[in-house]
């Protein structure tokens, strides 16, 4: 159970790196190109989403007794990142 709830997290934090790189992508974007600001933020939010449903239908489909702990942590690492992003993006101002 241990072991299911590191991989949780550890794909949790990965599954953040998406929404960061959304977001960098929706910064340097021009009023004028084609993808937009949304688009760039919806397509991260997007991608991280598929990664967390594989992850957990992975878990799910082989590890069923684990399931529980494992998406729970795989939130738990979400969160924690964006908890960690969010106060050092406030901290670096």
């Amino acid at each position: 159970m241990f072991v299911a709830i590191v991989v949780g997290i550890v794909i949790g934090v990965a599954c953040f790196a998406p929404l960061v790189y959304g977001m960098n992508k929706a910064r340097m974007a021009t009023p004028t190109s084609n993808f937009g600001h949304a688009g760039s933020l919806l397509l991260g939010v997007l991608l991280s989403f598929v990664a967390l449903g594989v992850a957990t239908v992975v878990c799910v489909m082989f590890f069923r007794d684990l399931a529980v702990p494992f998406v729970l942590a795989e939130a738990g690492g979400l969160i924690a990142a964006a908890v960690v992003f969010g106060v050092n993006k406030q901290l670096r101002r």
